[in-house]
């Protein structure tokens, strides 16, 4: 017996001689038992699957196959490997697994996912069983194959939105003081899911006070002390593919600011050919404008207008409403006006001529007068040019049908 992996190469060489007719002998018969190697080899005809061969990037390849041991020889554990070529010519690695021993006539059926991401383009995805002949097998080139795939670029740009407490200003808008920013980016890609604290790369946020020669970058951990200083919402679902960032931010220097926000998907599609950007103002103290009534005249239905500068919101607000002598016909409420925020306001609530009976008033001029406060204190007014309209705080309002 001769150890074949000490000796993987043997040569027979027989001398044969006559030494009485000197005539060449004639070799009828010459036989060598061995013990013969495994053959194993890739067999779609048993099992065969490919997910679909034009993909969006970030959606999953998913292939299957059977390997087949057809000969009478049993092998060991199965080493699988496989990788990808790109449009580039690079080779990406995808998986290499050794799975449990493969009998003579067994039927392994292998299966490997991965993403597209980062692979766009035309791709093939390569398979090569007992690769480098880890061990002994008969033949090799039935071990390898390779399937094609197109992976379409995304191009689509990501919706970016933002919001100060919840409300979109205009540019030059008074914001709070301590106002809460949330800025979202929504991407159309179900597949390339931005749900990953690393994603926080995508967004750049900076701050620039009015006369100041550069913009300040807001990170999302202050420098310094690496508190945070933004919080990262990763997306949630395939159905919303939507990250948001929220920022309580501070302003405690009154003053106009720009707020500067760049952002991208994982595709690196920009949200915009240009960065967002606006403009807004702080006022620390609390102060209120004149409450005006709009339209006014009115006929069926009139809003109240009013501004609030700070960063504290009033815990008190009622608007009366009287007939010129003095009577008062209707008064609502901070329940009913709706929600304020710091900033420009236009109240949810109109008012629609009706007394607190929901009788119909007649026409002609009626006064109205605000009272408000935060925790037991008078607001300051905020003079404007509204305030020629207003009389000893008091204001007119014309219901004409």
């Amino acid at each position: 017996a001769i150890n074949s992996s000490i000796y993987p190469y043997i040569k027979l060489v027989a001398v044969l001689q006559d030494d009485s007719f000197k005539t060449p002998p004639q070799l009828k018969r010459w036989q060598v038992l061995y013990d013969g190697i495994p053959e194993t080899a890739i067999d779609p005809s048993i099992n065969f699957s490919f997910y679909k061969d034009t993909l969006t990037e970030g959606d999953s390849v998913r292939f299957s196959t059977a390997i087949h041991n057809i000969s009478e020889y049993n092998m060991d554990s199965l080493l699988v490997h496989y990788w990808v070529i790109d449009q580039n010519r690079t080779v990406h690695p995808v998986y290499y697994h050794r799975y449990r021993p493969h009998p003579s006539n067994d039927i392994l059926i292998d299966t490997v996912s991965f993403s597209t991401k980062g692979l766009p383009g035309l791709n093939s995805l390569w398979i090569e069983v007992n690769p480098n002949n880890d061990q002994l097998e008969q033949y090799h080139f039935n071990n390898i194959g390779v399937v094609y795939f197109y992976v379409g670029v995304d191009k689509i740009n990501p919706l970016l939105d933002v919001t100060f407490d919840g409300i979109h200003i205009l540019d030059g808008d008074i914001v709070s003081a301590k106002p809460q920013i949330q800025i979202s980016l929504k991407d159309e890609n179900k597949f390339l899911l931005m749900n990953n604290i690393s994603d926080t790369s995508l967004f750049k946020v900076f701050i620039q006070k009015q006369g100041a020669a550069n913009a300040d970058r807001i990170y999302f951990n202050q420098q310094s002390t690496g508190l945070e200083k933004m919080k990262f919402i990763p997306s949630g679902s395939s159905n919303d593919n939507k990250c948001k960032i929220e920022y309580n931010a501070q302003f405690p220097v009154d003053g106009k600011y720009k707020l500067i926000v760049q952002a991208k998907d994982l595709s690196d599609n920009k949200s915009g050919f240009n960065d967002y950007q606006i403009n807004f103002e702080v006022i620390n103290k609390s102060t209120i404008t004149a409450v005006m009534n709009w339209p006014n005249p009115f006929s069926t239905a009139t809003k109240f207008v009013f501004t609030l500068t700070g960063s504290e919101m009033p815990t008190y607000f009622k608007i009366q409403i009287m007939t010129i002598t003095g009577k008062v016909v209707k008064e609502i409420g901070m329940d009913e006006l709706g929600n304020f925020h710091i900033g420009r306001n236009i109240s949810q609530y109109a008012w629609d001529g009706k007394d607190e009976y929901g009788d119909q008033l007649a026409n002609g001029v009626y006064l109205y007068r605000v009272i408000t406060n935060i925790k037991g204190k008078n607001i300051e007014k905020n003079s404007t040019d509204a305030d020629k309209y207003f009389k000893e705080e008091f204001g007119k309002m014309y219901l004409m049908r």
